[in-house]
Order: C-alpha cells, then sequence, then structure tokens
C-alpha cells in the first residue's frame, strides 16, 4: 500500500494496514455546547476519523460523545465514539507490517504475534459490548469531585472482533503461580516521572473466555483514537481496562502494584462503592464492574413539546452483563411507572433499546426512567457519592412542557 493511500486515514478512512494521524491532533471549531452542571461549557472540534464531538480536554484528547448521538442507534457509530486517554504521547503512526503483540512472563512459550498472526492463527469471536468511562457523569456529582467533568456521553455499544484473549493465553501456555495478566498499551507520558497506563487482569478473569483482544469495531477497523490497532475489550468492565493500541501482556505471581490499579480508579470497600457526601472512605477496591443504568434519549431535557401529539418515548439500558429484564418509565415525576416494550436483545453486555407511546397533556412533564436485570438490581432514585465521581447510576430526569 502507497504513502498516499496510508494517510487516507486523515481524511477519515479506516485502514487494515497502518494508519497516520497528523499533529495538530484536533481540528478547533467555534462552535461550543453548555452541560447541564457548572462550568458545562465545552468546546465541539473534528478530529481524524470522528464527526464532532466534546472537547474536555485537548492533550491528550478526551472527547464525549453528544447525547442524541444514542438516539440514531442502539449501536454507536465509529465516528461517534467518545475517546479517552490518561497520556498526552499517544501514537500518531502505526505500521501494522511492523506491529506485534508480545506475551511474556509465567508462561511457556514466550510470543510475538503479527496481526496476521492474530487473523489467521485463532478463531474470530464477536460480541456487541458497552464501553463506558468509570467517570461518566461525573459532572452530575453533589458535591463536586475532581477529575474530568463529563457529561452522559462517554459510553458507547459496539460490535467487537477480534479473538479470544484466552486463546492467546493457552498458546503461549500459562504456568503454575500466575495471578495476573497485566496489559501495556503505545500510549507513554511526556514525563518521565509520571506513571505509564498500565492495567491488570485476575488470571481467572483473563481467561474465562469473554475477554477479546479486538482488531475491528463495528465492521471496520479500529480507529486511531479508539486503539487501533488492537485493544482489550472486557465485557461487563469499566472502559479503564479496555487497554488500547495494546502491545505487550505479561503474566506475573504477585499483584501488581502500578498507580493505576494501587492508587488510582479505585472505590470505597462499601456495598454500593459509596460513602457519605464529602466523607473519605476508611479503605478503596479497584474499580471492577457496571452498575445497572438507562436513558431516555429521545427526549431531551427542556424540549417543548405539542400537547396531545402522540409521540414514542425510547432510550437504552445496560448493565455489567447480568442481563436487562424490565424497564419502566414515569412521566409524573415517579407517582407512577409503567412498563416499556424492550427492543431486540443484542447479547448481555450490549445497549437494550426500550420504548413507550405516550400523548403528552398541557403543561410541564418529569420524565424518569428505571431498568431491571436478572438478579432483580435497579437503579437508586437518590444518587450516590464517591470522592472519585465513578459509577453515577442514579435513575435520570427529565423535565419537558407541552402546549
Amino acid at each position: 500500500m502507497s504513502t498516499t493511500t496510508r494517510r487516507n486515514f486523515l481524511r477519515g478512512t479506516a485502514l487494515a494496514v497502518s494508519a497516520t494521524i497528523a499533529t495538530p491532533l484536533g481540528l478547533r471549531g467555534e462552535e461550543t455546547i453548555t452541560l447541564p452542571f457548572a462550568n458545562g461549557t465545552r468546546t465541539i472540534a473534528k478530529y481524524p476519523q470522528k464527526r464532532p464531538l466534546i472537547v474536555l480536554t485537548a492533550r491528550p484528547p478526551q472527547l464525549e460523545t453528544p447525547f442524541p448521538v444514542f438516539n440514531e442507534s442502539v449501536i454507536t457509530p465509529n465516528d461517534a465514539f467518545f475517546v479517552r486517554y490518561h497520556l498526552a504521547n499517544i501514537p500518531l503512526e502505526i505500521d501494522t507490517a511492523t506491529f506485534r503483540l508480545e506475551v511474556k512472563g509465567l508462561v511457556e512459550t514466550p510470543l510475538q504475534l503479527s496481526l496476521e498472526d492474530l487473523r489467521t492463527k485463532f478463531e474470530s469471536v464477536e460480541v456487541v459490548a458497552v464501553n463506558q468511562c468509570s467517570g461518566n457523569s461525573r459532572g452530575f456529582f453533589q458535591p463536586r469531585v475532581g477529575g474530568g467533568q463529563l457529561g452522559n456521553g462517554a459510553m458507547g455499544n459496539a460490535r467487537w472482533k477480534g479473538v479470544r484473549l484466552k486463546d492467546v493465553l493457552d498458546k503461549a501456555g500459562v504456568k503454575a503461580g500466575a495471578k495476573q495478566l497485566v496489559c501495556n498499551g503505545l500510549d507513554k507520558a511526556v514525563l518521565p516521572q509520571t506513571p505509564d497506563f498500565i492495567k491488570a487482569l485476575e488470571i481467572d478473569h483473563a481467561r474465562n473466555g469473554e475477554i477479546l483482544l479486538a482488531y475491528e469495531m463495528n465492521g471496520e477497523p479500529l480507529p486511531m483514537l479508539n486503539g487501533f490497532p488492537l485493544r482489550l475489550v472486557v465485557p461487563g468492565y469499566f472502559g479503564t481496562y479496555w487497554v488500547k493500541h495494546l502491545h505487550e501482556l505479561e503474566i506475573v505471581g504477585e499483584p501488581f502494584g502500578g498507580f493505576f490499579m494501587s492508587t488510582a480508579y479505585r472505590i470505597p470497600a462499601t456495598p454500593g462503592g459509596c460513602v457519605e457526601p464529602g466523607t473519605v472512605p476508611a479503605a478503596t477496591i479497584p474499580i471492577a464492574k457496571f452498575k445497572i443504568r438507562s436513558f431516555l434519549t429521545s427526549v431531551l431535557d427542556g424540549d417543548q413539546l405539542r400537547a396531545g401529539a402522540p409521540l414514542t418515548l425510547r432510550g437504552i439500558a445496560f448493565d455489567s452483563g447480568e442481563g436487562i429484564t424490565e424497564v419502566q418509565v414515569s412521566t409524573d415525576d415517579g407517582a407512577t411507572w409503567q412498563r416499556a416494550e424492550l427492543g431486540k436483545d443484542l447479547g448481555r453486555y450490549s445497549f437494550r433499546e426500550w420504548r413507550l407511546p405516550w400523548k403528552p397533556t398541557a403543561g410541564d412533564h418529569v420524565l424518569k426512567c428505571r431498568a431491571f436485570n436478572r438478579l432483580g438490581e435497579s437503579q437508586p432514585l437518590e444518587p450516590l457519592w464517591n470522592p472519585a465521581g465513578y459509577m453515577r447510576n442514579v435513575v435520570e430526569t427529565t423535565r419537558v412542557s407541552a402546549a
């Protein structure tokens, strides 16, 4: 493939052979959006392979999906999928001809696998799964907490294709005494004293057969900003474990003590991972699985509707993989609830669409939705709190009026 063709990435073309990002990375525009919390004004910008997204930070790029996108389809388009990095020195060009995934540590046979090896020497599998940032919705926390003040757009649902992590580890041969799998990507820190972004999975989790080494997203090679050419897909777990530009797997015999496991991405060691607002937990544990969530997507807060005109309320729900069994909707601020119709089941890790016909009467209306899963779990009516602003899953409220 010629250099010119490789650089088609700059025009938004996903390439199977190589990819390049030009610098400066972001194409900043004048358009802004104001998210519904204090200091919520954000720039809208277009990045390579992306439609205009909400910019939280430019270096490293942190891009949030505009919420109306979630009403387009239960599958989030690649060009609208959110972007999260921790380190500013991100890959701008990757040649897949020389790219290798290294598997090392407590293994019988260390491996150096090319993308061609992964595609041809292992069974390919697909899963539809939600990737959600741990801090999704952090901007709504009260009292407010430190960290990126995100709205509800740091999540997305995609069809991921790749190979089972288990199959690769079995090929290497896991030795006795293995405790964790340490996962590293190609993004690096600008300053040497900044900790590298490295994550670890318990070895039994890594070998459960559900985690993928994904090279495709919605039928195309991964977008560069979403981890090209290879990323972990850890269904049901927060995005901190979905390591992008994955190039190194190391099996170790002791718990990994890196910053992003031992200090960052930790929640209170309490039921629900919460504490009283403004307090500090006595102990913490690493964040892990999603909590159950649901959203109304077809109507936005503050919308003006036509009284007496029939419409269909639509939305999405998801959890950590137990499976959504019911969604209830209230059009009277929680006084009464109606059962919504669930859409097609794309798998237990996917968004599940829901619908409910409604004819608004004249006046103000407070809309709420709540989901239930196979364990009977649902969402709290009042928000829970933790000092890192993780795992928000309160019953969401949308206020509209009709005339």
